[in-house]
């Protein structure tokens, strides 16, 4: 099995300073926001790679990077070897962005709601002069919609149909890989059990790499090969998900595992997640998660964890257990 992507020290600074006459002004210093920080990981093709975390632990700004939305502050993303950022060959470049989809989370925000569904599927194929002849009607049936229904406009369409319609427009270009960022969380649940499926049916028949975004652990347990647990940036854990689910080494892990709801156990007691997430502006000295441990010490608040391997675990805590 052969990488397709490889993340090295990912790194993401935003500026939210105030405009700079007001900071003048005011005598403020810039104030500016790490999303992500130092991340690396690698995506196998063929494979599934889901990252996981509380809402501002970083996972969409990764995807956005990944797709060429956002430019990286340091580090490099590199699709095929290609490192995107730094490659002078525009043909190169486009033809690595070709193999690039994503499906956003929001299907009734994601489609233009003044073109009809067939242009909304054939855009990434026509705008690259490609030839789209009977194409909006060939993946329309391939996600279980009408061929009939390329002529339909987005409102007539409910809330999984639309995403089955986004998920025919990444299918357009022919991609290899496709990031989709939280695809199923604005869905119904047995709408979003559909859609899973069918994404999963489409991994297998055409052969794709997801890298798939979500904050809800049992959708990453049923469609992930290797999961990366993100907290304020960082990543902190990454494994398969039998090793994740049934022996996870870093603290924060099991604290997201110990919350989840889990049908076996309808009507237990779970004590709440301790603390709130440190401010990405002023972030905690140390292993970013020290204020929220149960087994901080004097050395997570001064030197940060390197990612390092405990059993086929990788984890990034001082005190994981060998």
């Amino acid at each position: 099995m052969s990488t397709l992507v490889s993340i090295r020290n990912l790194t993401r600074v935003f500026d939210v300073s105030k405009p700079w006459l007001n900071r003048v002004l005011e005598n403020e210093p810039k104030r500016l926001l790490t999303a992500v920080s130092d991340v690396s990981f690698e995506v196998e093709e063929n494979t599934v790679y889901a990252l996981v975390g509380e809402s501002g632990s970083g996972k969409s700004t990764i995807g956005k990077m990944l797709v060429g939305l956002l430019r990286p502050s340091e580090g490099e993303v590199e699709i095929r070897g290609v490192n995107l950022a730094a490659e002078s060959d525009a043909k190169t470049v486009d033809q690595i962005r070709s193999d690039i989809q994503m499906i956003f989370q929001d299907p009734y925000a994601s489609l233009n709601p003044r073109w009809r569904v067939g242009d909304i599927i054939t855009e990434p194929v026509v705008a690259r002069g490609g030839d789209a002849t009977g194409l909006a009607a060939k993946l329309l049936e391939q996600v279980g919609l009408a061929a009939e229904d390329a002529q339909k406009f987005p409102h007539e369409f409910s809330g999984g149909q639309r995403q089955r319609i986004g998920v025919a427009r990444a299918l357009a270009s022919n991609p290899k890989l496709i990031v989709c960022d939280e695809p199923t969380s604005a869905l119904d649940v047995s709408v979003q059990a559909q859609v899973l499926n069918l994404m999963s049916d489409l991994k297998d028949d055409l052969g794709l790499t997801y890298l798939f975004i979500s904050h809800d652990l049992t959708v990453v347990r049923h469609m992930a090969d290797v999961i990366g647990v993100l907290y304020l940036g960082r990543l902190v854990e990454e494994a398969d998900p039998d090793a994740l689910f049934t022996t996870p080494k870093h603290p924060y892990t099991q604290m997201l595992l110990a919350a989840a709801p889990r049908m076996d156990q309808i009507g237990r007691e779970v004590e709440p997640p301790k603390g709130e997430i440190p401010d990405p502006i002023n972030p905690p000295t140390g292993c970013a998660f020290h204020p929220r441990c149960p087994l901080a010490t004097d050395v997570c608040k001064q030197k940060r964890p390197e990612l390092r391997y405990v059993g086929t675990t990788r984890v990034a805590c001082h005190h994981a257990e060998g």
